[in-house]
């Protein structure tokens, strides 16, 4: 299994691709687009993903993706887990009685945004995104789902910017990270 794993890391470094100086000069941008391209790419993130759950044992009853991008794979885990996903979305951007949190960016504020109803106290939660960097809009997230008295089963990125150190702001939390840069 372990040679299978890592054969699927290598096959998602082959696709990402990095484009400097985007979105601004400095920025080297990590682009998921050729693995949502590529059918075989994609179901090995999902594969490793789930491996990762079954391995930790996890208890999971949703899964929380963040806007944008854990919108693309969030729904496929749960889909292959059997449990409902949910979205984190920004502000402004869904209906309803909602719940948010500010926060702030590398280049400015934000605010993240779940439905009250989504999460019930005491669901066991794991969140998907793309990327983790600075960590802002996942520590968000979590604080989001503490208001909702979630329990936190982990967090789950495609690629992870090591240098940025964002699995600190994260702590307690797990984090699982597929590709690392």
């Amino acid at each position: 299994m372990e040679g299978r794993s890592e054969s699927q890391i290598q096959l998602l470094r082959r696709h990402i691709h990095a484009f400097p100086d985007f979105p601004k000069k400095g920025i080297l941008f990590r682009d998921i687009g050729p693995i949502l391209k590529e059918p075989t790419a994609l179901t090995a993130v999902i594969d490793l993903f789930e491996e990762h759950v079954k391995n930790e044992k996890w208890e999971v009853d949703l899964i929380v993706g963040l806007d944008a991008r854990g919108f693309l794979f969030g729904p496929l885990l749960a889909q292959r887990l059997g449990v409902g996903f949910v979205m984190v979305r920004k502000k402004g951007k869904l209906p309803g009685a909602i719940v948010s949190v500010a926060y702030d960016l590398e280049y400015g504020k934000a605010e993240a945004e779940i439905q009250e109803g989504a999460v019930t106290p005491g669901q066991k939660v794991l969140l998907v995104d793309d990327l983790l960097a600075t960590g802002g809009t996942l520590f968000a997230a979590c604080e989001l789902l503490k208001k909702r008295h979630a329990k936190i089963q982990g967090c789950m990125v495609v690629i992870e910017l090591t240098e940025l150190k964002g699995i600190d702001r994260l702590n307690p939390h797990s984090v699982f990270s597929l590709v690392q840069y």
